[in-house]
């Protein structure tokens, strides 16, 4: 696969079921199976590319195409019943996935100019419609993700932009590129808490959501890098948040990325913001967004991984929540002789905004098996509960398990 990050686009929630049997049915423990076929297309394209190269598609010096296709099944063990409207919704044990495959193509007609674009195609949505938490429990491009991107009508086509790097010296250099752009592929990187289709799945995990990072929208981004530091800068226009209105993002971050006895490690200092364009906790002015926060990744030694992000938003828009404290550990498989295989562990405390969250927790491990050069596997358990303001005596707030499989191939 070409190296490039992902982004997440606010998911617009579908989903659809099959029948099940009497046992599944029980109200006891009602589960509502996923699509199986996507197992079955995973693994006959796992089995297809233990043939191809072990890296992305070199048609020419020039031209490179990659890929990954993922599938998961996510399962909720929660039983929930919070408010809506004059009646409260009632949440039960459901199962539900999804399958996005990505595909990447990037050309290089010389060293200081780069074209690239990403375009996802994705069935389902996983637990977006069923889980009563605030959180994505997988914050991949699904379906619903995919189609009308920022209410722009555009349809599978993420990202497509030209760069343009200037180099001064051996360690010096300036970046520059425009087009359709995800700001996550600039800002708010983490050597282990990045990506949702090969680490962790819950979105917390994956970028910090007090920082409403805008993605696959039109746009410019700089990056300058000088030794072990790093100036990113990004502007972005997004065709329409999720009440409709359009607005301006911008994110900059100063990075420091030492090579040091113990390992790499990265550290990041991060600020974004928006325009006018969120209503206030009243809904009777629109109001900006503006965030900060710390984001650190270290290895110690060859085994042990550590990362830790923190972030804060102002709160004079309407938000969920307010800060995010959130950290982890990461072991590679080399500890007992599976030198591609990893563990991750995290947890992640949110404090609750102004709307009606007044906190929320997540808990998150999972081990990923590689089964050949392209495909891997992953188990994953997440535990997750919010506590809500109460409005209803009878409310019961979300909290409970999501156990996941998802099976990843590359190409």
């Amino acid at each position: 696969m070409i190296p490039s990050k992902k982004k997440k686009v606010h998911q617009r929630v579908h989903h659809y079921t099959l029948s099940t049997t009497d046992f599944y049915n029980n109200p006891q423990f009602k589960v509502m199976k996923f699509n199986y076929s996507h197992l079955l297309t995973a693994s006959i394209l796992t089995a297809l590319t233990a043939t191809l190269p072990a890296q992305a598609f070199d048609l020419s010096e020039q031209l490179l195409i990659g890929g990954i296709m993922a599938t998961a099944g996510q399962c909720q063990n929660v039983s929930a019943r919070l408010p809506d409207g004059a009646s409260l919704k009632e949440f039960d044990n459901e199962c539900r996935g999804g399958m996005p495959i990505r595909l990447e193509i990037s050309y290089h007609p010389n060293a200081a100019n780069e074209f690239f674009v990403k375009l996802t195609f994705a069935t389902a949505n996983g637990l977006s419609q069923v889980s009563p938490w605030k959180l994505s429990t997988w914050a991949a491009d699904l379906e619903d993700s995919v189609e009308n991107i920022n209410g722009r009508k555009r349809d599978y086509l993420l990202t497509a932009w030209y760069k343009h790097t200037r180099t001064f010296g051996d360690e010096d250099s300036l970046g520059a590129s425009f087009g359709i752009i995800d700001s996550i592929d600039y800002i708010d990187g983490n050597q282990y808490a990045n990506d949702e289709l090969t680490q962790f799945m819950n979105q917390v995990f994956v970028n910090s959501n007090i920082y409403n990072l805008g993605s696959y929208d039109g746009g410019a981004a700089l990056e300058w890098e000088q030794g072990n530091w790093t100036l990113t800068g990004v502007g972005m226009n997004i065709g329409e948040n999720d009440n409709g209105d359009n607005y301006n993002f911008w994110g900059v971050e100063i990075g420091y990325h030492p090579e040091t006895a113990l390992g790499d490690g990265n550290y990041r200092f991060t600020l974004t913001g928006t325009s006018d364009a969120f209503p206030d906790p009243l809904n009777k002015e629109k109001e900006s967004l503006f965030s900060y926060g710390l984001s650190f990744d270290q290895a110690f030694g060859e085994v042990v991984g550590a990362f830790l992000r923190v972030s804060h938003q102002q709160d004079d828009a309407a938000v969920d929540y307010k800060s995010l404290y959130a950290g982890g550990l990461n072991f590679n498989g080399g500890g007992w002789g599976r030198d591609k295989d990893n563990i991750g562990i995290g947890y992640a405390y949110l404090d609750g905004g102004n709307r009606n969250v007044k906190q929320g927790q997540v808990f998150k491990a999972y081990y990923r098996a590689v089964l050949n050069e392209h495909a891997a596997i992953t188990a994953d358990v997440q535990y997750l509960q919010d506590e809500l303001t109460k409005t209803d005596p009878n409310q019961d707030d979300p909290e409970g398990w999501i156990f996941g499989l998802r099976l990843t191939a590359e190409f």
